[in-house]
């Protein structure tokens, strides 16, 4: 994981002296590297753009397209255009699980900080979780060591654990037992 990965990822966890100081020096980070991405490629930075990445720059896990409309008030089809310029330029990612009939979307993990998701089966609901250094140097090791025996090249990894949200659990008599125990995991590797 590269300097600014770590850095990054480990401005992600809560400190709380500071903190509003702390997220408006990320937020500036965050535009300042997308105005930069987004003027190579002689693109704007408009105003729905940048309201955009603000949202999901102070979110802690990937939104739906409704729920970024709503925070930023601008049309369905205007964030839906926002968002489809800020992936093909690879500064959003579009995420997808089969528990949900919503993709949604995530800052790139160059912006943010190497992380993985917590998917719940139920509601389709994604948070972000960073983990320990130790325990990711550990699963980087495991995940090289898999990569190797296939004789695949490893770039990078993105680990989505899916289960059954607290809310969901609440609210289902299915569900009332489970504290938390992993339900299935998968590994995706992004190949660029």
């Amino acid at each position: 994981m590269s300097a600014r990965l770590r850095d990054r990822s480990t401005r992600r966890t809560h400190d709380t002296r500071g903190e509003a100081s702390l997220s408006a020096h990320i937020a500036s980070d965050i535009h300042a590297s997308v105005a930069e991405r987004l003027d190579r490629d002689s693109i704007r930075y408009t105003r729905t753009r940048r309201a955009v990445v603000d949202v999901l720059a102070e979110t802690c896990r990937p939104l739906t397209v409704d729920r970024i409309r709503a925070q930023t008030g601008a049309p369905v089809s205007t964030v839906y255009r926002a968002l489809a310029v800020l992936e093909e330029i690879g500064l959003v990612h579009r995420l997808t699980n089969s528990t949900s009939e919503y993709a949604r979307f995530e800052l790139a993990e160059d912006l943010l900080g190497h992380h993985h998701h917590l998917a719940c089966q139920q509601c389709g609901t994604m948070l972000d979780v960073t983990l320990a250094d130790h325990l990711e140097a550990d699963l980087a090791r495991a995940l090289t060591v898999l990569a190797t025996q296939q004789q695949f090249a490893l770039e990078s990894y993105q680990l989505d654990i899916i289960g059954t949200c607290a809310a969901c659990r609440e609210t289902n008599p299915e569900h009332q037992g489970d504290r938390g125990h992993l339900t299935s995991t998968s590994v995706v590797t992004d190949s660029r």
